[in-house]
C-alpha cells in the first residue's frame, strides 16, 4: 500500500510554507550512539503513537492485532494514530518543531515520497538511527529502493517497512484481450468511452499515473532526469499535459470530473462503471477480489516496459519523546517473524523488504511457502522492468501543472 497524499493543493502549498519557516535547524536532530540493548532499556514504558493513513482496513487490524502484541512484549506501548492524510502528520511535526516541542504528539509515522522530503528538509526527523536497527542486518545494503526516497537520500532518518509497486487492475470479463503498454491502455480507453479514468492529482494515485504517462509520452525512463530541473519540466511535462487533455473526451462521464481518491475510484470499477482501476498496494487486491468487492475476475495488467517501484518507511520525528521507543517498534516491524506475517495475504499481503538471501534457512523457507495470490503475481514478475521514483521536487509541478492545463481545460 502505498502513503497518502495531500488531496488539496491549498493545503499543500500551506505545508510547504511552513516547511520554509518552521525549523532552525534543516539537518533535523542526529540519534546519540548507543547499544541497542541501552534503547531496549529506555524504551521500557514508553507509549509510542504511531500515525498512519486509517483508510486501510487490512494495514490497521494488522498493527492493531500483530504489531500492537508483539511492541507490548517488549515492553512498549503501541497506539494507532489513523490520518486521513501523512501530511496531517508533517504539519503536526513541523508546527512543535517551530514551537520547540520535545515530547510531540506524534512518534512514528508511516511515510515516504514528498512528505519525507519535505519533513527532511525542514529538520523534522530524528535522523542516524535507522542503519544501526539490529533487523537491518536483513535488508540489502544496495538495494536503491531503500538507499533513496523519490531521490531524496535516507541518511538513517527512516527504516524501511515495505515495498511497492505501481499496478494497473482490470476486469478480464469485459477486456479479452488486454493492452500490454501504458500507451496501449490509453489508446484502448479512446476506443472504450466512458469505462477509464484515474484519480486527480494530486491523489497519491493519479499522481503517479500522471507520472507514468510523463515517462511513457518522454521515451521511458532514461528520457526523464530523476532529479527535478525546471528545464526539464518546461521541455516534458507538456506533452503529458497534452496527452491526457486528448484523452480527457473519453474518461468516465467524458473527464469533466475525475475520482477524488483511489478509493473512489475503486468504488467506480467494483460498481461496475470503469473496466480498470489502479493501485500503488496490489497488496490488497487479493482480499478484496476474495470478498467479493472486486469481481472475481479481476487482474493485474502488466506493461512491457515496467511500471514506477518504491519503498514505504517508519520515520521518528525530531519532536517525538519517546524515540527509543519509536526505534524499538521499528526494528520489530523489519523483523523477519513481523515481515512474515505482514506478507501474508490474509493479514495484509505487503511485498517485505527483507533480502530473503540474508535469512536463516527456516525464516526464508517460510517466505517461500507463502501462499501464492490467484490475483497478484509474486513481486518478482511484478516488478519485472521496474523503474525508480522521480525524485519528490517533480511531484508537486507535476500536480500543479495538471490542474491547470488538464483539469481546468476539461
Amino acid at each position: 500500500m502505498h502513503v497518502r497524499r495531500l488531496h488539496t493543493a491549498v493545503a499543500a502549498s500551506a505545508l510547504l510554507a511552513l516547511a520554509a519557516c518552521s525549523a532552525p535547524s534543516s539537518e533535523g536532530t542526529q540519534a546519540q550512539e548507543r547499544s541497542f540493548d541501552d534503547v531496549r532499556a529506555e524504551a521500557r514504558g514508553q507509549t509510542v503513537a504511531l500515525w498512519m493513513f486509517g483508510g486501510d482496513e487490512q494495514g490497521n487490524a494488522y498493527v492493531d492485532d500483530v504489531l500492537v502484541p508483539a511492541a507490548a512484549e517488549q515492553g512498549v506501548t503501541l497506539r494507532r494514530v489513523p490520518i486521513a492524510e501523512t501530511t496531517d502528520a508533517i504539519t503536526r511535526i513541523l508546527s512543535e518543531r517551530q514551537a520547540g516541542v520535545t515530547d510531540g504528539e506524534v512518534d512514528l509515522v508511516w511515510v515516504n515520497g514528498d512528505n519525507f522530503g519535505t519533513a527532511k528538509e525542514a529538520g523534522g526527523w530524528l535522523c542516524g538511527w535507522a542503519d544501526d536497527l539490529p533487523s537491518r542486518e536483513f535488508t540489502d545494503p544496495e538495494d536503491p529502493l531503500l538507499r533513496d526516497d523519490f531521490g531524496v537520500p535516507v541518511d538513517g532518518c527512516e527504516s524501511p517497512w515495505h515495498k511497492a509497486q505501481f499496478t494497473l487492475v482490470y476486469d478480464s470479463a469485459k477486456i479479452a484481450d488486454p493492452p500490454t503498454t501504458l500507451e496501449g491502455v490509453l489508446q484502448w480507453a479512446e476506443a472504450n468511452p466512458g469505462r477509464f479514468t484515474y484519480p486527480a492529482p494530486p491523489d497519491f494515485t493519479g499522481s503517479v499515473f500522471l507520472r507514468e504517462v510523463l515517462l511513457s509520452v518522454s521515451g521511458g525512463p532514461d528520457a526523464v532526469p530523476a532529479e527535478f530541473s525546471q528545464e526539464a519540466a518546461d521541455e516534458l511535462a507538456p506533452k503529458a499535459y497534452d496527452r491526457l487533455k486528448a484523452l480527457a473526451p473519453s474518461l468516465w462521464r467524458g473527464g469533466t470530473t475525475y475520482p477524488q481518491s483511489q478509493e473512489e475510484l475503486d468504488g467506480l470499477y467494483a460498481g461496475g462503471q470503469v473496466d480498470m482501476t489502479m493501485t500503488y498496494g496490489p497488496a490488497t487486491l487479493t482480499s478484496k477480489v476474495a470478498d467479493g468487492t472486486f469481481p472475481a475476475t479481476t487482474k493485474v495488467l502488466t506493461l512491457e516496459e515496467g511500471t514506477v517501484g518504491n519503498a514505504s518507511f517508519l520515520a521518528i520525528p525530531s519532536t517525538s519523546g519517546s524515540q527509543a521507543g519509536a526505534m524499538v517498534v521499528a526494528d520489530l516491524a523489519l523483523s523477519p517473524a513481523q515481515q512474515l506475517a505482514k506478507a501474508r495475504p490474509e493479514t495484509w499481503g505487503q511485498f517485505t523488504a527483507l533480502d530473503l538471501d540474508r535469512l536463516d534457512e527456516a525464516d526464508r523457507a517460510a517466505f517461500e511457502a507463502l501462499p501464492a495470490s490467484p490475483v497478484v503475481p509474486p513481486y518478482e514478475v511484478l516488478s519485472e522492468g521496474a523503474h525508480g521514483e522521480l525524485s519528490s521536487a517533480w511531484v508537486p509541478v507535476l500536480d500543479e501543472g495538471w490542474r491547470r492545463s488538464v483539469l481546468a481545460g476539461s
